[in-house]
């Protein structure tokens, strides 16, 4: 008898049963909390409606633990026109959920933001740069989230491409966090591992299911603790250095955080960080 076929198992029969809860928006859903004008912000920029709950793990815990004002930017709202409207739903069900705020740059979100469009189309990508450059100039976030450059999706690419240039336009002394994340590809140097507990988990998963249209087609929201329990494997040897310990997280997301400065990224000094549940999210923006 194999003694790990129970455990094996059980993953399988949890997967299933995930797959069977419902979808949609939760019963559950928080009432945002009453945010301090003078509280820092953070700035969520998502290539889709869903990429701020499958990567908002850290800007989750800088709301819960610090009260910070956490923002998704939904610079688009997808490529199929006909579901938009769905979608922008979805997402306010979504963010009203984990308590995030929500900005849509224009009435329907940006159009064709990809490599391509930069390359070719300069007067739309200028005019999508300047909307970006907007409300970074306006909101002055002290963090924001972004897709890495390698992400694996033409738009999650174009959203980190656009964010940069925009930030590129901005004065000299505006200064913030980057975090930069994964999905579609993975990160070759991330610095940083933060841990989420099985509540915060929970959440994440229950606004992921408010993307009904996505979800319906694909239950990912069912695997997006898998997905973060591998996290931890990768992130262990990719964040803390080759043959060192493993932190004892069951869950948690990969990041590399930069500092933007002087129109420029700050070289990182050290090695990565883990972050875990017991420590105050904040204390990394310092």
């Amino acid at each position: 008898m194999n003694p790990f076929q129970k455990f094996v198992s059980e993953h399988t029969r949890l997967l299933q049963s995930g797959k069977k809860l419902p979808r949609g928006k939760s019963s559950t859903a928080v009432r945002r909390a009453k945010i301090s004008p003078a509280a820092p912000k953070t700035l969520i920029f998502s290539p889709h409606p869903d990429d701020e709950c499958i990567t908002g793990g850290l800007a989750l815990r800088l709301l819960r633990e610090s009260n910070w004002n956490v923002i998704n930017v939904a610079v688009t709202l997808g490529s199929k026109r006909g579901r938009r409207a769905a979608r922008l739903r979805e997402l306010q069900n979504a963010c009203a959920s984990l308590g995030f705020g929500l900005i849509v740059p224009v009435k329907s979100g940006l159009e064709h933001i990809n490599p391509e469009t930069r390359r070719r189309s300069h007067a739309h990508w200028r005019a999508a740069v300047k909307v970006i450059a907007q409300i970074l100039a306006e909101h002055r976030p002290r963090v924001i989230f972004v897709p890495h450059e390698f992400d694996g999706h033409e738009t999650h690419i174009g959203t980190h491409l656009l964010v940069l240039d925009a930030l590129k336009t901005l004065p000299a002394a505006f200064k913030c966090h980057v975090v930069e994340t994964e999905f579609w590809g993975q990160m070759t140097s991330p610095n940083l591992l933060v841990e989420s507990d099985a509540g915060d988990v929970a959440d994440l998963v229950v606004a992921l299911a408010c993307h009904v249209g996505e979800v319906r087609r694909n239950a990912y929201h069912a695997r997006l603790p898998a997905w973060m329990i591998d996290n931890v494997r990768r992130g262990a040897e990719l964040a803390g250095g080759q043959g060192g310990a493993a932190p004892d997280f069951s869950f948690a997301t990969i990041y590399r955080l930069r500092k933007w400065n002087g129109g420029k990224f700050q070289k990182n000094a050290g090695i990565g960080k883990f972050l875990g549940a017991a420590h105050n999210a904040a204390g990394l923006f310092r």
